[in-house]
This record gives structure tokens, sequence and C-alpha cells, in this order.
């Protein structure tokens, strides 16, 4: 665990911020490849320790994960790590603000000099830099490390972008490149996170070629993986679809 303290906070949108981290702690930091992946630890909330809410207590890493010496989980988020600057010791990271859960709750409330701790980073997107066709789809919470891949695709391919949103006020701009094309749809109300992509994803026509990155709610994704692997039979090598996060469950996922 790196230690770090907050230095800067933007909002992207009206339900997305981005934080900016800074600190000795990041001395070395590799940021690794596009849509790789950080482990935020949170102050430790003072229901649970003598400690001030605004105190970081370190957990120990015990060989297979973090705990504290009482043996309660640490409050620690996965997010993508977006600009890393060696020179000014600065990462950025971005969180969905969508309610009262403790990450939403940290960054909507976070301001220079609040403490906070990364990890990582995780494994990240090899880009194929000889296909030609990308479908990339995520949810808000995979919009920082969908325009880092729109950012890292090869010139020359089309990639089409899908993302599922809570309403329009959640849309981004994407970098600027030829053969991009980016469909938004909004969730309609009372469905469930994820139904939206995961109908657009099933719905859209498949190259043999294509290269397919997903990342989402988990359920959503579990319906994607099997449309991909048993329905329309895509290799998994040329597929990734990852669970970032599980509707319903406040604990051990990106939005909560």
């Amino acid at each position: 665990m790196r230690r770090v303290a907050v230095r800067r906070v933007e909002a992207r949108s009206s339900r997305l911020q981005r934080i900016t981290l800074a600190g000795d702690g990041l001395a070395g930091f590799e940021p690794g490849l596009p849509g790789g992946s950080v482990r935020l630890l949170l102050p430790r909330s003072s229901r649970s320790t003598s400690a001030s809410p605004s105190e970081l207590v370190l957990p120990t890493w015990n060989g297979n994960e973090y705990r504290y010496d009482d043996g309660t989980r640490p409050p620690i988020r996965t997010l993508t790590p977006l600009r890393y600057s060696a020179d000014d010791g600065e990462l950025d990271i971005e969180v969905v603000l969508h309610g009262s859960g403790p990450l939403s709750g940290w960054a909507a409330n976070a301001g220079p000099g609040v403490p906070a701790a990364v990890s990582g980073p995780g494994r990240g997107y090899e880009v194929d830099a000889g296909c030609r066709s990308f479908l990339l789809a995520g949810d808000e919470s995979a919009l920082p490390a969908l325009g880092l891949l729109v950012a890292a695709m090869p010139l020359g391919a089309d990639v089409r972008v899908m993302v599922e949103i809570a309403d329009a006020s959640a849309r981004l701009s994407f970098p600027d490149r030829p053969g991009l094309t980016v469909t938004w749809h909004e969730q309609v109300a009372g469905a469930v996170p994820g139904d939206a992509l995961a109908d657009a994803v099933m719905s859209s026509p498949l190259d043999d070629g294509d290269r397919i990155w997903a990342a989402g709610e988990a359920a959503a994704m579990q319906r994607i993986r099997r449309h991909l692997f048993e329905t329309v039979g895509v290799p998994r090598s040329r597929a990734v679809v990852r669970g970032y996060w599980k509707h319903g469950r406040a604990g051990g996922d990106n939005l909560d």
C-alpha cells in the first residue's frame, strides 16, 4: 500500500468525480496497460476503531488479502488508474457518485489533504495492434477505462463503443479519432442496471475478426459472457469481459 493524499477534485459530470492523488508514496508507480486497476484504501470508519474518520490505518497483507489487526476487512475499492505523472507525483482516478456507499461518500466529500492509499496496478488490456475491428462496452463505472482503451486503439481500426448511463448528464467526450462510433444507452426507469448494456451488446452483429472488451455490473457481464462464448461461439482469446460491481451489494465493488 502506497500512502497518498487528495490534491485536487474535479467534477467530470454530474455523476463522475475525478480525484487527483499525490504523495511520495507514488514514487516508482507504474500505471501498466490501459484498462488496468488499482486498489484504493479509504480511511477507516471511527465506528470500528478508535481512529478518527480522517485517520488512515494501513492493513496487513496476509498472502491472500488485506486485513486489519482485529481481523476485519479494510474499506478497499478497485478503480482504473488514469493519468499518472512521475514528475508531479500525481495519479488520477475517477469515481461514480451514485448514493451513500463508502466510496461514493468519500469521493463526494474528498478535499485536499484527505488521506488514502493505493496498491497495484492490476492487469490491463493488451491491445491487438493488428486487429481492425473492436467492440468496447461498459457502464458508468467503466467510463475511465473506456477512455483509455479508445486512445490506445490502433490507427485505422473501427472502434464501436457502447455505454450504459443513468441519464444524458453522464455523457462524456471520448478521444477524437477516425473510425470511432459511440452509442449511449440510458437505463429504463425501474430496469436492473446493466440490462440496457447487455441487450445492446447481444443485439450487435459481430465479425469473425472482432476483439471485444466489456466491463460493468456483474450479472450483466455474465449475460454477455454466455452470449459471446456459448451462443455466438466467440473464441475466449478474442474477448475480455469483467464484472466491476454487483447490483445490490454495498461491499467490495467499484460503485459502492
